[in-house]
Order: structure tokens, then C-alpha cells, then sequence
């Protein structure tokens, strides 16, 4: 029987700031091919607002020009994405979700009705906040805990966060040269929930602490994440194709690892 996994991918993965980052596009769009092969595959993919602005440049730091940027650059990412995957006789369906969506019993079930019945068609779902109408999305939300959210409430068992962080390390890499990367965690701290957010890009809303709470709530809700590149795909190929654990991090729930 197949798993059904989501994979997350952040903007700093997919763009160059200004343009999408074609060879690292079309790799994910091969990864997830080849997942799509394995696993039932759901996508939660960032990336419009940046997508909008290579477009047009809007100043973001306005609420309704970042609308925008979303709504303009939503089906352009929309149309990269199926044009890879047809090179691989696969097609994609845009799906976007608020927060709201998930504290409504009827509205869930309609979007994991919806869901389950693209994944039973070989579609692979691809969704994305609802930027353009969502403002308290946009400055509050973030990619993480909508994916965290999909895997939970639609019923998968592993969520992938492709990042530019390719696991959680004992102290920040960047500032501590001893720093380890830590392979499996079963339990986070809440002064590791309690830092302050750094992403990744000037697009991002994102960073280590939102991953981590992203893990949080999964680790409660008994389900697991792997935390991993999206730069450098061969762990999560690794991983996910051939259940081989080479790098990033795994966040299970304590009496299942092996």
C-alpha cells in the first residue's frame, strides 16, 4: 500500500530573488515524479509572490501590492509546474487553503475529499495559501504550518520541508562551527519554539522556528516530518525513494523509531 506524504518546498528554494530558479525547478519537478511513482503525493509548494514580482515589481512591504504579486504569480507557478511534470506524463491541480478551512469540519472534509480524489486519479495536488484574499496570512502565516496542517488533517503519514536549512542542528551553523546536525528528535524545547523568526529570503516568511513549530504540531498529533535541502535533493531522495536515512532530520514521535 502506498504512503501518502507531503512535501513542502520554501521560495528561497524554488527563486533567484527576482526570477524562478529554472535547474532547481525542473530537479523538484523530477523528485517529485519520482515520488509520485512510490507515494501518493501531496504538494505544498511557496513561491507565487515571488513568481508575481519577476512579473511586476510591486513594493511588498504593502499588504495589498503583496496581494497582488500573489494573485498575478499564482498561475504562472501553476503553469511552470505542469509544464515539467507533463515531461513526465504527470499533471497538477491548483488547491488553495486558508487556516479557516481547517476549523470547519465541512469545509475540511470538502478540500480532503477533493484531495483524495486527484490523488486516486494520479494528480498530484499543489496547494498554496490564498494570499490575494488572506491578509492575516500574509503577515502572520507561513507555508509550514499549512503544510503541517495538510498532513495532519488530510491524512498523511510524513511531511517533507524541502528548505535552503537542510536539517536542525545543536546550535546555529552559521555563528557556531561545532555545531551537529541532529538526525532524529522526538521532543522540542519551548524556548527553541520561542525565537525569533529569521527567513530565509526577503519572499520567505519562514525560517528554522516556524519549521520547528511546524514539527511541534505534528510530534503532538503523533505523525512525523523530515526536515531536509531542497538545494541538494539526494537526502530526501534518499529517504523518501529508498528509505535510506542520509542527512536532514527526522522528527517522529518517541516509540517509533526503529
Amino acid at each position: 500500500m502506498k504512503k501518502r506524504i507531503v512535501i513542502k518546498v520554501g521560495t528561497h528554494v524554488i527563486n533567484d530573488e527576482e526570477r524562478l530558479s529554472i535547474s532547481r525547478f525542473e530537479k523538484l519537478v523530477e523528485f517529485l515524479a519520482l515520488a509520485m511513482d512510490k507515494h501518493e503525493v501531496i504538494l505544498v509548494s511557496s513561491g507565487a509572490v515571488a513568481t508575481g514580482f519577476s512579473k511586476i515589481k510591486l513594493d511588498k512591504k504593502i499588504i495589498s501590492d503583496k496581494q497582488a504579486l500573489a494573485a498575478i504569480g499564482q498561475p504562472y507557478l501553476m503553469q511552470y509546474y505542469n509544464e515539467f511534470l507533463q515531461k513526465y506524463g504527470k499533471i497538477g491541480a491548483q488547491i488553495l487553503l486558508v487556516y479557516d478551512d481547517f476549523d470547519s469540519r465541512k469545509r475540511t472534509k470538502a478540500a480532503r475529499d477533493a484531495v483524495n480524489t486527484l490523488l486516486k486519479n494520479g494528480v498530484l495536488p499543489i496547494i498554496n495559501e490564498n494570499d490575494s484574499t488572506a491578509v492575516e496570512e500574509i503577515v502572520f502565516g507561513d507555508n509550514d504550518q499549512l503544510s503541517a496542517h495538510v498532513t495532519h488533517f488530510f491524512d498523511a503519514d510524513l511531511l517533507v520541508i524541502l528548505s535552503d536549512i537542510d536539517g536542525y542542528y545543536s546550535a546555529d551553523p552559521k555563528e557556531d562551527k561545532n555545531a551537529k546536525l541532529i538526525l532524529h528528535v522526538d521532543k522540542i524545547e519551548k524556548s527553541e519554539l520561542c525565537k525569533n523568526i529569521n527567513a530565509g529570503s526577503e519572499f520567505s516568511t519562514g525560517g528554522i522556528v516556524t519549521k520547528l513549530k511546524a514539527a511541534d504540531f505534528l510530534l503532538k498529533n503523533k505523525r512525523s516530518m523530515f526536515l531536509t535541502s531542497g538545494f541538494d535533493l539526494n537526502d530526501a531522495k534518499n529517504f523518501i525513494l529508498e528509505n535510506r536515512h542520509s542527512g536532514g532530520t527526522l522528527f517522529m514521535p518517541k516509540g517509533k523509531f526503529k
